[in-house]
């Protein structure tokens, strides 16, 4: 029997809102209906089980809060959020590629700036 994969696999999982638990623990199912009692509730950020049970309760957090914030259904399309932020990168948001170089014990990124320390130490 072939694996799932593609679609098929994205219909197999089993879809939960992140940004609804239930009392007794594990989250509620993904989406809502068209009944009055659903009416009042927030927007569904919806991932697979397994993803939403990796996830810590921070990230659960930021993926919904994100996801709230954007205007929904925007010329009747749904709104996707990234579920997870991208991380920040070191040494103050340079991305570019680490030299050795050390000027009295201060590392520097980048050629240039070694001029600019000279003088600093």
């Amino acid at each position: 029997m072939p694996s799932h994969t593609g679609l098929d696999k994205w219909f197999k999982q089993d879809w939960v809102d992140i940004g609804s638990k239930k009392k007794g623990g594990g989250f509620a199912k993904c989406g809502r209906s068209k009944q009055k009692k659903d009416a009042k509730r927030k927007y569904p950020k919806c991932v697979p089980r397994a993803k939403a049970n990796r996830m810590t309760e921070g990230e659960r957090r930021s993926a919904v809060s994100r996801k709230r914030a954007r205007a929904q259904g925007v010329g009747g399309k749904p709104t996707n959020v990234k579920t997870f932020t991208r991380k920040k990168a070191a040494m103050g948001g340079y991305t570019g590629s680490m030299i050795d170089a050390d000027l009295g014990g201060v590392s520097v990124s980048n050629p240039s700036y070694s001029q600019y320390y000279k003088g600093m130490i």
